[in-house]
């Protein structure tokens, strides 16, 4: 990268995957903290039904928060922390959306 910063909307549409290699989903939408001028999180649609079987309904989506973001190319790859979920309340701010 150039150091230009990219328009948000360059996220909408990205395949999001795990560290390891998981894929988790697609980007539908990014949340926004608008006094900040910062992404503070990414709904994702078209999920991985293996990873949020009996989590998340089908065609349901996730919110995830921007902090797991390990680097954004042409692929967006998150912490492994998603590979991990189990039950709804291990962490709140993954919630269905």
């Amino acid at each position: 990268m150039d150091g230009t910063p990219e328009e948000i909307t360059t996220l909408v549409g990205r395949e999001v995957y795990s560290n390891s290699g998981m894929f988790v989903g697609e980007v539908e939408d990014v949340r926004l903290d608008l006094d900040h001028e910062s992404v503070t999180g990414m709904a994702l649609t078209e999920l991985n039904q293996e990873l949020f079987r009996g989590q998340i309904e089908p065609g349901k989506g996730v919110l995830i928060p921007y902090r797991w973001v390990r680097a954004v190319g042409d692929v967006i790859l998150i912490n492994d922390v998603i590979e991990r979920l189990k039950t709804p309340d291990e962490d709140e701010e993954s919630l269905a959306v």
